[in-house]
Parts: C-alpha cells; structure tokens; sequence
C-alpha cells in the first residue's frame, strides 16, 4: 500500500494546483442556479461540451422553472436528443421543475437534503451545485476526481462516497472552495484515464502512481545530405 500523504505534501499539492490555476471555474455554462441545475442533471454520463451545445439553444428559451415546465417533456427532448439517456434526463427535467415551483417557491434549494429530494439529483449533482452556486466547500466526486484521488494517493477510496469522506478529511480549509475544481480539472486533462501527462504534471513528484508516463523519447538526429552536384552540362531554367 502506498505510503499515506503526509499533511505538508497536501498542502502543497494543492498550493500546485492552485497557483496553475489561480481561478478556477466550472466548464458548465449556466446563467443562474437553475440552469446549473439542469446543465448538471443533463451531464450525467455526458461531456460538458456537449451539454454546453444543447443548452446554448434550450436556456434562452426556458431558463426558469415555470418556462420549463411550459416547454413541456416533448419540447425539452427536441433541444437535448444529442445528449445521452436524453428522455430519462428529460422526465427529471420536468419533474425536478414542477417540484421546485410546488415546493420551493420556482428557486434552488440550498441544502443537500432538499437537492437529493428532487427528481434526479443525487448527492454528486446536489455538492456540485451547493458548491458551484452558493460556495458551499463541498467536493463532488465524479470519475476524474475518483480517479486522481486514488490514482495520486492523495485521498484513496473503494467507491466515491469514501473519497469525497477522505477529501473532506485531509483537504485543508483554505483550498475547500475549489478543490472540486482543481481536481476535476487535473482529472480532465491532466491525470486522463488512458495515458496521463505526468512529464507536465505540476504534482508528479508527489504522486504515488508508480506508472508514471515518461517523456517520448527524442527523434534521432537526421545526417543532412547534401544534394548532388549539378551537372555541368545541365541547363538552368530559363537558359
């Protein structure tokens, strides 16, 4: 088992992360706690960019619950076909909607439990949201942070619940806020699944991975030639 982070290399494990990315922000495009909520129902096993796409078109036409709601089930499924388990997402849509005008006064709910209890949120969509909309220093663990939590040592967990409890634990108060952030971030195009970066990973030195991917070796040095001598008798172009 590898060796456990001791609270310095936390520490600055994160003070590398965060002096890479000063700022950083959710990839989801969304214009209130409402259509964060959607865009983050909506990504569930789908990419932000794609999510994006869709929303570019469906927000400006329903960008509050009760404009939703009006949309209706079969108008919401025309704007978001592209993206993954599409009429599922869009029974929740609906649901979540009416349950927020019905219960909620048409705004967001800012407790975790009040999240969970609507339709197709769970508790990864509800800490995104608390975190992303009212800075709430939750961490929601998705692939990309499951991944860079266990893969890096930093927060080791055999399922997300554990690692988000692990993170919680060991990520020092200051960073809270945007651990999610850093995290998912690194995941997403850092520390990728397949093959990760480490020869630009700012917290290779760090990691616990004992795979580390290496730079590509150098290509060998081409000998230059040079070209045979003209003959004498050949003419120039345009002689």
């Amino acid at each position: 088992m590898p060796k456990l982070f001791s609270k310095k290399e936390i520490e600055t494990f994160f003070a590398r992360l965060a002096k890479s990315d000063p700022e950083p922000r959710s990839e989801l495009v969304y214009k209130n706690p409402y259509t964060l909520l959607v865009a983050v129902v909506l990504s569930a096993q789908a990419t932000d960019k794609g999510v994006n796409k869709a929303t570019e078109k469906l927000f400006p036409v329903a960008g509050t619950p009760q404009k939703m709601v009006k949309l209706g089930e079969a108008g919401l499924t025309g704007y978001i076909k592209t993206i993954g388990l599409f009429r599922n997402k869009a029974k929740n849509v609906i649901a979540l909607s009416k349950m927020l005008i019905e219960k909620h006064g048409a705004q967001v709910p800012k407790t975790r439990e009040e999240l969970e209890a609507l339709p197709g949120v769970g508790r990864k969509t509800a800490n995104v949201v608390l975190n992303v909309a009212f800075d709430e220093p939750t961490i929601a663990v998705d692939t990309h942070i499951f991944r860079v939590s266990n893969r890096t040592g930093i927060a080791p967990g055999k399922d997300p619940l554990a690692v988000e409890l692990a993170l919680e634990k060991c990520v020092p108060a200051h960073y809270k806020l945007n651990a999610h952030h850093w995290l998912i971030l690194h995941g997403r195009y850092i520390c990728t699944a397949r093959k990760p970066h480490c020869p630009t990973c700012v917290v290779r030195d760090l990691c616990r991975f004992a795979d580390k991917t290496k730079e590509p070796p150098l290509p060998k040095k081409t000998t230059l030639t040079k070209p045979a001598a003209r003959p004498a008798h050949a003419k120039r172009r345009g002689s």
